[in-house]
């Protein structure tokens, strides 16, 4: 006889799910656990991709290729004040094969300290006022919490569409 332990590392293994705790809930009462909302055969083969992208080893090209990236996102960002995402997006998702979710989750993450460190030389070099930058900058914060909210419920072709969109329209109005 297994425990419950056991159990649940066995589907978690056959399901190849990094949302286990998610999945399965226990049932104390019964002594038994209780699998609920398990992922459809689709969502077991994104799974499962995305586990082996995980541990990837990258080849020397690629580490090089993911470094010279970096190195223009952070030039964009510190040269144009920002716009380093839309760069850092479709390299992540071209390069690393994230899906959209994770791509713009992980260029904010990217993003936020080069900004900071922008950002810094901005003010010691005196570019930055103080009444635009507060009135803005709440603006901003408010605007970042509802995306990143938005983000967890949209599908990731809305959010890929809506990137597009963006991206269009920033180009056409700098064409203009």
């Amino acid at each position: 006889m297994i425990n419950n332990n056991e159990c649940i590392k066995k589907i978690c293994r056959n399901l190849n799910c990094a949302k286990a705790k998610d999945i399965i809930r226990k049932n104390f009462r019964k002594n038994r656990f209780v699998v609920q909302n398990l992922p459809n055969k689709k969502e077991r083969k994104e799974n499962k991709a995305n586990s082996r992208k995980i541990g990837k080893k990258f080849s020397k090209k690629e580490k090089l290729l993911l470094f010279l990236s970096g190195a223009a996102i952070g030039f964009l960002n510190g040269f144009f004040g920002g716009g380093g995402g839309m760069i850092c997006v479709p390299i992540l998702q071209k390069v690393l094969s994230l899906d959209a979710k994770q791509s713009h989750a992980t260029a904010i993450a990217v993003i936020f300290p080069l900004s900071l460190i922008s950002a810094f030389i901005y003010v010691i070099n005196g570019y930055i006022q103080s009444f635009p930058l507060l009135t803005i900058g709440l603006g901003v914060v408010a605007g970042g919490l509802l995306g990143a909210f938005a983000l967890k419920f949209l599908p990731p072709k809305a959010i890929r569409l809506i990137f597009a969109i963006i991206m269009l329209a920033g180009g056409i109005k700098l064409i203009l």
